[in-house]
């Protein structure tokens, strides 16, 4: 029977156990950081919807409570806010496509990191002009300009 104790294999002998697998610190590779960037992106959706639903019922309440929100939102601060929302479900839903593949597909896991690449780049292609777009009233707001 194996011992439990043993050190883990391909440990070095002598070194107390330090090799990259024995150590108390996780270095992972990029798969590790699309889960931790999966798992917070979803979390801040999370807490978006819930201050959604929130502010949308206010105008049940009081309509002028409601508009007093609404004209909050034009704020290039909250703009920015927005950009980065709109960042985290891109992030969100393109991952969770690249990990239905990876579950459900026979190949998935042959092809996990080339996909993750994939949606990394789909990714910067629709955030460029989408933060072009959604920054532009606030970038005039702040700087002057247009008409």
């Amino acid at each position: 029977m194996a011992s439990t104790t043993a050190p883990p294999t391909g440990a070095a002998e002598g070194t107390g156990g330090s090799s990259r697998r024995g150590s108390t610190v996780y270095r992972g590779d990029l798969g590790m950081w699309s889960w931790v960037a999966h798992r917070i992106t979803g979390v801040l959706t999370f807490f978006f919807l819930f201050a959604h639903v929130l502010d949308t019922a206010v105008v049940r309440v009081s309509p002028n409570a409601y508009d007093k929100v609404i004209e909050l939102y034009k704020n290039p601060l909250v703009n920015l806010l927005e950009l980065g929302l709109v960042a985290a479900v891109l992030y969100h839903a393109l991952n969770g496509i690249r990990i239905m593949l990876v579950d459900f597909w026979a190949k998935g896991p042959r092809f996990q990191r080339p996909m993750l690449w994939a949606i990394i780049v789909i990714w910067v292609v629709v955030m460029v002009p989408g933060a072009y777009f959604m920054l532009q009233r606030s970038f005039i707001t702040v700087f002057g300009g247009g008409n």
